[in-house]
Parts: structure tokens; sequence; C-alpha cells
């Protein structure tokens, strides 16, 4: 099911590459950054849980008919390990064909290493309400 020519190193690689495929509305790009694996999962704002393939490439079929997003991921917070990484982040998203204005989404992307690179297992996120919350650093907090 990919389509990704070279093999992505890192998870950052595979990020990247996901933010780029978004801003110029390429639904290949996005899907070919996904696990080939039938239990992938989106959650979208405000939306319902998707799993697979084919109604995760439709949800961003429909996003992309009004064009490309530009979303710039920012505050990343990184956990990983040999096999598996999960990067919680802040999404800048500028809307620049409507005037609404631009707002912040919570995201965690969830990647696993594939015989094919890093894929996209996991893409959850939520709108923030009000302002961007502060990139504070967290000091050994116990739960």
């Amino acid at each position: 099911m990919s389509n990704i020519s070279k093999i992505l190193e890192t998870a950052e690689d595979t990020e990247a590459a996901f933010y780029d495929a978004i801003s110029r509305a390429d639904v290949e790009g996005v899907m070919s950054l996904w696990a080939d694996d039938d239990e992938i999962v989106c959650i979208h704002p405000g939306a319902p849980r998707l799993i697979g393939h084919a109604s995760i490439r439709a949800a961003w079929e429909s996003i992309f008919e009004q064009g490309g997003v530009q979303i710039r991921p920012v505050q990343v917070h990184v956990s990983q390990n040999m096999s598996t990484a999960v990067h919680n982040i802040i999404e800048e998203v500028h809307r620049p064909v409507s005037r609404k204005p631009d707002i912040h989404i919570l995201a965690t992307n969830v990647y696993m290493k594939t015989p094919q690179g890093w894929r996209i297992v996991s893409h959850h996120a939520s709108v923030v309400p009000g302002e961007a919350p502060p990139d504070v650093p967290v000091a050994n907090l116990l739960h």
C-alpha cells in the first residue's frame, strides 16, 4: 500500500512528510505514511474514530476538498523506544483561505518502525480551547 519511494529513517522524518503532504492536499502522500495495518486509527477534532485505510482515506479526501491545510507542529514532546515513537504536539493551524482565525490543535501521533521505515499507526487530534498552552517543562511529578 505504501507509495513512498524511500525508507523514512526516523519518526521525525515521517512526521515532516505527513505535515508536508497535508499542506499540499496530497492524499496519496498522506496515506503512504500510514502502516500497512488494518488497525490504524485516526481521530480528527470533533469527529468519530476512524479505523483502517478506507475510512481514514475518505476523511482526508473530504478535508482536502478545499485544498491543503497549513499546519506547523510546535511544542513537540517525544517518547520513543526502538520500535515505537509517541509525539505529543501542538499544531498551529493557519487557515488563509477562510477568514476564520488560526486555531491550535493538541495532537498525538504514534509511529511504529516497520521494514518500510517509520509509519503512522495513530493520529488523534482535538481543538485547544483559547490560546495554545505555554511550553512549560514538567519537573519530576509523581502521580
